[in-house]
């Protein structure tokens, strides 16, 4: 965390089922007020953007506890319905994948920011990475590779300016004991069961499925 500077302008670029997944493969929970507390000490912090897929036929006060929440939270949610398909085995299988979304906000707003953070371990990034890189932008990758396999793509980690893994993150951002408010508590439950409906395989960089 030492490549960060006091006065550079700054955004959250946050793969939510991928960072998910890292953090689960990892054995923790991430508290996301102590994550964006620890990045708004390391410079001026613009945006902290959360990239999640919603499953369609969740009751809309379902997951109304978590886009409250990180929205109340200093985030800004950036959402569309899970795809539900069937494969060749005729298994039912669901499709979260928010690529497009993230990309096409990080090149808009790459004009106003010095860094960006990328928390995806995901390879299809690595052309956004060198795009973001081509327009004078550093980036840093976080995911880890403290997991077997790891959750980072070889290419995305080298493609970034900085790769922070996401185990030297822990003592940090994990949440340390269940959340005070029922708020709180609600948004980290429905936080769990939502990426873990549409985590696995598609957090893996290796096995996500585009869009």
């Amino acid at each position: 965390m030492n490549n960060f500077y006091p006065t550079e302008r700054m955004a959250l670029f946050i793969d939510g089922a991928n960072l998910y997944a890292a953090a689960k493969a990892l054995g923790f929970d991430i508290d996301y007020k102590r994550l964006l507390n620890l990045f708004r000490n390391k410079g001026l912090l613009l945006r902290a953007l959360y990239y999640t897929a919603l499953v369609e036929e969740q009751e809309y006060s379902s997951i109304r506890p978590l886009v409250d929440w990180l929205d109340y939270n200093g985030y800004s949610m950036v959402t569309k319905p899970v795809k539900e398909f069937t494969d060749g085995s005729g298994r039912r299988k669901l499709k979260g994948n928010m690529d497009i979304e993230l990309a096409v906000d990080a090149m808009q707003l790459a004009d106003q920011l010095d860094h960006i953070v990328l928390f995806s371990g995901d390879g299809d990034f690595r052309s956004l990475v060198e795009a973001l890189q081509q327009k004078g932008k550093r980036v840093s990758v976080v995911s880890t590779l403290a997991t077997q396999p790891p959750m980072v793509s070889d290419e995305l980690r080298r493609q970034g300016d900085h790769f922070i893994d996401l185990s030297d993150l822990q003592k940090e951002i994990c949440r340390t004991q269940r959340p005070e408010s029922g708020r709180d508590y609600q948004a980290h439950l429905h936080e769990q069961s939502l990426h873990a409906r549409i985590s696995s395989p598609a957090a893996i960089p290796e096995t996500q499925e585009a869009d």
